[in-house]
């Protein structure tokens, strides 16, 4: 049995990466369906926001279109607090659970680790956020006529490759700022509502305000997907598409490799120090 053991060939390289993420996405994945009414609230709460929102357009008389903006910006708020909540304060969860010293210990790659969690959060806030774009579209007479159904996937990959590689990169950074993490979860949330311009065009916050938000993905890809699902929402766009596409592009390319980077720094901090799972003050 022993010998039979040895024997066994150990993964390592891409192998051992993508094992990693299928195993940390699985559990995410089976999880989900063991509360479901979790479910229940991740939809029906932000539905209720939405309805506010097209209930005060409609008062004062704003374009038809703004109705359609605010239920996909109902829509993406799903993968923005799966980001926030499931990703950027993963590893200090992890920690306070005394996980994460398993993780800095175990032979796989950090980054492979929060992909598969990532990926296995995204399955269920996919479905949420389908489900509030069919609801949502459904009761306030929303009509959907996507103009380049490849460019909105690609926008759509692009707008989610940028934002979980923005969530890896921040899980680093709320990390080491221990305690803080919290804190800065719950700062973060509703300013990026606002800046990012989810239940409005961005476009209405001025040239330079909206392109210091388009350092946040969901800012160039949310006006992108709306200009390609509504075609009279050109006019309250903030940048040409083709445009909107190669700043997703260049901010796959920033936080990819700030995760990369940071993710190799924290875990050589914990093997100079033995300490990140411990108290750093």
């Amino acid at each position: 049995m022993a010998q039979t053991a040895l024997a066994m060939p150990k993964a390592s390289g891409w192998k051992l990466f993508f094992k990693t993420v299928i195993a940390r996405a699985y559990p995410r994945i089976i999880g989900q369906q063991r509360e479901k009414s979790w479910m229940f609230f991740d939809i029906f709460l932000p539905i209720l926001g939405v309805a506010a929102y097209v209930f005060v357009y409609r008062a004062i008389g704003a374009p038809e279109e703004y109705i359609g903006f605010v239920v996909m910006g109902g829509a993406m708020t799903a993968f923005w607090l799966n980001v926030l909540w499931s990703m950027s304060s993963q590893l200090y969860w992890e920690k306070e659970q005394g996980n994460l010293a398993l993780y800095i210990m175990a032979p796989n790659s950090m980054m492979a680790i929060l992909l598969g969690m990532a990926l296995g959060g995204m399955v269920a806030t996919l479905l949420r956020a389908i489900v509030i774009l069919v609801i949502g579209g459904w009761i306030f007479q929303v009509r959907f006529m996507v103009a380049n159904f490849g460019l909105l996937t690609l926008v759509f990959f692009l707008t989610m490759t940028a934002l979980y590689g923005l969530g890896m990169m921040s899980a680093s950074l709320f990390l080491l700022l221990s305690r803080e993490a919290w804190h800065l979860a719950n700062l973060a949330q509703e300013p990026i509502y606002l800046i990012s311009g989810f239940y409005f065009p961005v476009k209405n916050l001025g040239f330079w305000i909206a392109l210091s938000a388009s350092l946040i993905p969901l800012t160039l890809g949310l006006d992108a997907m709306r200009q390609l699902v509504f075609p009279s929402a050109a006019q309250f766009g903030f940048l040409d598409v083709r445009d909107e596409v190669i700043g997703l592009l260049v901010l796959c390319g920033i936080f990819l490799l700030g995760a990369h980077w940071l993710l190799n720094y924290m875990e050589k901090l914990a093997i100079r120090e033995g300490r990140l799972t411990e108290s750093r003050r």
